[in-house]
């Protein structure tokens, strides 16, 4: 089981790199970004399909979706200098707590 979960942490590392990436890439006409993104989004992929091997798929999807969002937005206000506005910010905070609910409440056991 918790090699699934690094499987997890490695698909949403990729993605949130690849989302990074987006802007580097100039709406795809930059070789280099373009690729590495396109590449990381297909790994990212990879991993989770080993994920879903022993994780729930409502688990897997609400994990990486919500740590994506939470990472992304994160790094975006810190490397491209964007604004986070309050509603922001308490919405990040609902997603942290719906992924730990998701997680922490779940039916199967280990």
């Amino acid at each position: 089981m918790i090699s699934s979960y690094l499987y997890l942490t490695a698909a949403i590392i990729c993605e949130v790199i690849g989302t990074m990436l987006l802007p580097y890439s100039k709406n795809f006409t930059k070789l280099y970004p373009s690729v590495s993104l396109v590449l990381l989004y297909l790994l990212a992929f990879v991993f989770l399909s080993f994920a879903v091997k022993e994780i729930p798929l409502t688990i897997v999807y609400a994990t990486w979706c919500g740590a994506g969002i939470f990472l992304v937005s994160v790094l975006s206000y810190f490397l491209f200098a964007q604004s986070i506005p309050w509603q922001g910010i308490l919405g990040l905070i609902l997603i942290v707590l719906g992924v730990t609910l998701v997680n922490g409440f779940r039916s199967d056991p280990f």
